[in-house]
């Protein structure tokens, strides 16, 4: 009778596969050039696929189910027909080649990389920890008057990225405080728990002194969303907390300045009173729409806004932000981008771009949620990677009403998708998903004996 096999471990198994992903949040760590365009992280992203690849042909692996592969390549259909319509041959080549590695090749790299809920949990501390990071530098930003320029002074909280992509440093923070509830309100240990929860805790002061409302939007909706997802119990005592916190920091450490309680204020106002960056922001969002009217099937082409938006906007739009501080000398930054994901796909890409784009998302975030419904009516582990999952879905859906791709900061979209997408496609299930090195005939044979 033969002893059942064991796999044999292959070199350096103990390794995450992962790792070139946490790789790549690490280089979004440091200090970027003004330039704005790609950088580091973006380098890393494109060897974390190429190692991805590499290890699909090593290890004979199936790259994708059918369900994943229909989910993740519905965008590659509006992006074709979009890159054809593209001003230029180089337009269309760079647009779709940034739309594929955030919303296809990124997403599909972190989907086969993870193997287990461990690989899911080291990504999700590891955007804690950039989080924190790039919070901790906004702070001192403050503190210190070295920030972004904000109405005549250099105290906008804008991390490493500097002036030029003055939503990074808020996009990272809310990512991170997004990831810390998940992983508070899942059934880990209480230390986890914990650390956890004063992460999220800690995370609230940059987040306010980003000064960024459409963060504050976003992260507000998807914190509610996870809290009524987790349960009322769990819900009450984070909000108890919530509560706690922003007490101590108003109250307590003056965090609540003049000028933060104007920005809040702000909000309320977009359509009475709104101030010029609103102003702006209406002028750009009717310049796309007006240009998917003219052109509503394929849109104006990749890369295509920047030429048709004078054509299109009123004569209310700026053209162009005013931008200094963090170590930058003043610069006016052109607006080229209606500052809406679903706006800047419908001008450019048309109803076919949307749909299809639109399509997989609403996908991805049906099966997370099925998959979360699951894994709470079973009480089975993995709750906490499920509100992880649910809530970048759902964050980065609702930021996308108020921002676009674009900046240095923009590779982290693409790890976001695909941590969703291991969950809603692979994770819920409960499958490991590690590679079995199958022995050699003779090996098998004298083993058996």
């Amino acid at each position: 009778m033969g002893l059942p096999l064991t796999p044999l471990p292959r070199r350096g198994a103990f390794l995450s596969p992962v790792l070139p992903v946490v790789a790549v949040l690490a280089l979004l760590a440091l200090p970027r050039a003004p330039d704005g365009g790609a950088g580091p992280a973006d380098a890393m992203s494109g060897l974390a696929v190429l190692y991805c690849a590499i290890r699909l042909v090593r290890d004979r692996r199936r790259p994708l189910s059918g369900t994943a592969a229909v989910v993740l390549g519905l965008p590659v259909v509006g992006l074709a027909v979009a890159a054809v319509g593209a001003p230029s041959p180089w337009d269309g080549v760079t647009g779709m080649g940034r739309f594929l590695q955030v919303f296809v090749l990124v997403p599909a790299a972190v989907l086969l990389l993870i193997r287990d809920r461990g690989d899911f949990r080291l990504l999700a501390w590891s955007l804690v920890g950039l989080a924190l990071w790039q919070g901790a530098v906004g702070v001192h930003q403050y503190v210190t008057r070295t920030g972004a320029s904000y109405q005549g002074e250099d105290i906008r909280a804008v991390g490493t990225f500097g002036p030029q992509d003055v939503m990074g440093m808020a996009s990272v923070v809310s990512i991170g405080l997004v990831c810390a509830l998940g992983l508070a309100l899942g059934r880990n240990s209480p230390r986890q728990r914990w650390v956890a929860v004063g992460c999220a805790l800690v995370l609230l002061a940059p987040l306010a002194l980003s000064f960024s409302r459409g963060a504050w939007i976003a992260t507000a909706v998807t914190c509610t969303a996870q809290l009524v997802l987790a349960g009322a119990r769990r819900a009450l005592k984070a909000a108890a907390a919530v509560a706690a916190a922003s007490v101590v920091l108003v109250g307590g450490l003056g965090v609540g300045t003049a000028m933060l309680q104007e920005r809040i204020d702000s909000i309320t106002r977009v359509a009475d009173s709104p101030d010029q960056s609103v102003v702006d922001r209406y002028s750009l969002w009717a310049a796309a729409t007006g240009m998917w009217r003219d052109h509503p099937v394929t849109g104006v082409g990749l890369k295509g806004f920047p030429e048709y938006r004078d054509g299109y906007a009123s004569p209310a739009l700026s053209a162009a932000s005013d931008t200094e501080g963090a170590g930058a000398a003043y610069r006016r930054q052109p607006l080229l981008s209606p500052h809406n994901m679903y706006l800047l796909v419908l001008s450019e890409q048309g109803l076919t771009g949307l749909v299809a784009l639109a399509a997989s998302w609403l996908a991805l975030l049906v099966c997370a949620l099925r998959g979360l419904s699951r894994t709470r009516v079973r009480r089975g582990p993995g709750l906490d990677c499920a509100l992880v999952a649910c809530g970048l879905l759902v964050r980065q859906l609702t930021d996308f009403l108020y921002a676009d791709i674009g900046g240095p900061s923009t590779v982290l979209t693409g790890v976001c998708f695909g941590l969703a997408a291991w969950w809603a496609l692979a994770g819920h299930d409960e499958r490991r998903g590690a590679v079995s090195v199958p022995l050699p005939r003779r090996v098998e044979e004298a083993v058996a004996r």
